[in-house]
């Protein structure tokens, strides 16, 4: 059994046979060589966290909400472990005062707050499939999830029900009841009476269940408790099934991992809820919290607005995505540039001490105290002064980020890695190991990990200095299968294996790195993912140019594209709007790059494309993608990772350009 420090192996790696790719060995979390965490006593679904916390924590607080007083916002109004329970009693006793059985389909729209929860706890008592709603999948998404999922009652945040009546006259196919968070217009009510839904406000939902006491079902481990959609590579989203079992597994993994680090979770903890409940990475957490009594307070909904927040609430775990760190960065360094000469300098010489002694082996506690307490305390205070974990997941963290916070805000910074089909959790960074700067650190101690080679993008698994290859996960977390998708799910999941599309490098110490993408999608800063090759297809539409190559990375927002701009096009439009230049200095010319950008933009809102999908510059290169620059194989097709390095410059600085404004 060989050891990397932070895993150990557990299975021997397999050469490649008869046209099949080998694979690395089977390794496990060193926190589970004698075995997976077993079950906590009495968890056998999602209704038993929140049921067994009610037992044992009622009068702990639950859920916080920041109320409106004289128009502005107060301090955190707090509804305890009992009160919450009531209320989700009264939730589920009115659902199914609506006909709505167990196995039913209960969709959830809009951002996180009390009644999301609470809606999402009555969906675990009475055995339905909490199916949230969101729109970041882009337009037509929320009536495709609707009618794919066979939705029959939704439950919407009171400014979202504009968008959700757009959905109507489908939607109304399966959809029969609709429960605002807040009020109703009546002009709401006449105008879903149409179709024949029916639609009330919050307390109006509540008293339908008044005098109706129906039993809870008995739910099983195999039971799935949620269709959470993602967006996936091309076509319509797909309903990862997830189970009882997977996020029960998840729960004593991550109470294995934070036990065997020393930070683990209790009733004191305080979380704040901003990351939306609609994807798998906060409902996982926010399970965790909930399963030891904890706290959870939710923000306002305005990021300009989240520090406030997090000065109220003040938060002992953050979970946030790169983009909001990198905010937080950003921030951090003006404040610093603009704090005059003697003020930057002490700053850098502490941060500089605390980072060698940190990568010397100290704890961030230990590595250097006195510039905690003088330099470092004002941005601990920044985030409330109680933040002990920052997690960061959905994209890479830039390793200069990761760095500076992991000195500068006096916590733990640790890095995540998962998929929606994976429940979130997979590898996730440990504390105090500065080492795992730039990986996804070690399996959790819950699941199988291998890596498989892809020998067409020359990565080998056996590579004995440098494994590398597709990551695959095996374990209970694994999700059941994509609803009404036999077809996908087949291809992603073979003998027990779920194979990621990500390919990774095991790292000396057992942590991952992830180097890349198995097809040619990725991942934006916040999180979505792209399908290049199918965007490049739309924008292919566009007339006036030759040929399109679309770039975007984990670490920035948006997408930049560099085009072949068809010469006559451009020199007749440099013609009519008295633009003079040979072609070269044409492509050069800022009004023509506006003009093929408004030409980008106009194909992508008639082809209806998602928000992040948008180019938001591009550079002209007046000479065709071409074999002589290597640029292209010789059947035409795009050499991606050549590309990137010939339009490195270029491409750096369309971002400097984009991220200025």
């Amino acid at each position: 059994m060989s050891s990397k420090k932070f895993i150990v192996e557990v299975e021997p790696a397999i050469e490649a046979t008869d046209g099949k790719p080998s694979m690395g060995p089977v390794y496990r979390s060193v926190f589970a060589k004698d075995g997976f965490p077993p079950p906590i006593d009495g968890l056998d679904s999602c209704w038993d966290v929140f049921r067994l916390s009610v037992e044992k924590y009622p009068d702990n607080r639950m859920l916080g909400t920041r109320e409106l007083v004289n128009g502005k916002h107060g301090p955190y109004v707090w509804l305890t472990y009992k009160q919450v329970y009531d209320k989700v009693i009264q939730v589920g006793n009115a659902i199914r005062a609506c006909g709505v059985e167990p196995g039913g389909r209960c969709g959830i729209y809009g951002a996180n707050c009390a009644e999301w929860v609470m809606s999402m706890e009555a969906c675990n008592a009475h055995g339905l499939y909490c199916v949230p709603l969101y729109d970041t999948l882009g337009a037509g998404a929320v009536e495709f999830i609707i009618c794919h999922a066979e939705v029959t009652i939704a439950f919407v945040e009171e400014k979202k029900i504009p968008e959700l009546l757009k959905t109507f006259p489908a939607a109304g196919e399966h959809l029969k009841t609709i429960v605002s968070f807040g009020k109703v217009t009546p002009e709401q009510k006449e105008q879903v009476g149409n179709f024949g839904v029916v639609i009330h406000s919050w307390e109006e939902f509540l008293s339908l269940g008044d005098d109706k006491n129906f039993d809870l079902p008995l739910k099983k481990k195999s039971d799935i408790c949620t269709i959470m959609y993602t967006s996936g590579t091309t076509g319509d989203p797909k309903g990862v099934l997830i189970s009882n079992n997977s996020i029960v597994t998840l729960i004593a993994g991550v109470r294995r991992l934070l036990g065997s680090a020393n930070e683990s979770l209790d009733a004191n903890d305080v979380y704040l809820s901003f990351l939306p409940l609609a994807h798998i990475f906060d409902r996982v957490i926010e399970e965790c919290f909930i399963n030891h009594g904890a706290s959870i307070g939710f923000w306002r909904g305005d990021v300009k607005l989240l520090i406030e927040d997090i000065g109220e609430l003040k938060p002992t775990i953050f979970c946030a995505v790169p983009r909001v760190l990198d905010r937080i960065y950003s921030g951090l360094q003006q404040k610093i540039a603009a704090g005059g000469f003697l003020k930057r300098n002490l700053f850098n010489l502490a941060y500089n001490y605390k980072l060698h002694n940190m990568k010397s082996g100290h704890k961030h506690s230990e590595a250097s105290p006195l510039s905690d307490k003088i330099v470092f305390s004002k941005v601990k205070q920044g985030l409330g002064g109680n933040v002990r974990i920052i997690l960061s997941g959905a994209a890479p963290l830039a390793p200069h980020v990761e760095a500076y916070l992991k000195v500068v805000a006096c916590s733990h910074v640790l890095q995540g890695y998962g998929l929606t089909e994976t429940c979130a959790g997979t590898f996730v960074s440990l504390p105090n190991e500065m080492d795992m700067l730039g990986t996804v650190g070690p399996p959790v101690p819950n699941l199988d990990a291998r890596l498989e080679s892809v020998f067409e993008m020359n990565y080998d698994a056996l590579n004995p200095n440098k494994p590398q290859g597709e990551i695959c996960i095996r374990g209970d977390v694994l999700f059941s299968g994509y609803y009404k998708r036999e077809d996908l799910t087949k291809e992603v999941l073979v003998d027990g294996w779920f194979h990621t599309g990500d390919i990774g490098e095991w790292q000396p110490d057992g942590s991952m790195k992830i180097i890349d993408r198995k097809k040619n999608i990725f991942k934006l800063s916040q999180g979505e993912y792209v399908a290049v090759e199918n965007l490049e297809n739309v924008y292919g539409l566009v007339s006036d140019i030759d040929a399109v190559w679309i770039y975007g990375n984990s670490f920035e927002s948006c997408l930049v594209a560099v085009a072949n701009p068809n010469k006559q096009a451009v020199e007749r439009y440099a013609e009519t709007h008295n633009i003079s230049g040979d072609f070269e200095s044409l492509c050069e010319n800022p009004k023509i790059k506006e003009y093929i950008l408004g030409e980008l933009t106009r194909i992508g809102k008639e082809k209806k494309l998602k928000g992040f999908e948008f180019v938001k510059a591009v550079h002209l290169d007046p000479v065709p993608f071409d074999m002589e620059r290597d640029l292209l194989t010789p059947t035409f097709k795009k050499k991606r990772p050549q590309m990137l390095k010939y339009y490195k410059d270029v491409i750096d600085n369309m971002y400097k350009t984009i991220n200025k404004k």
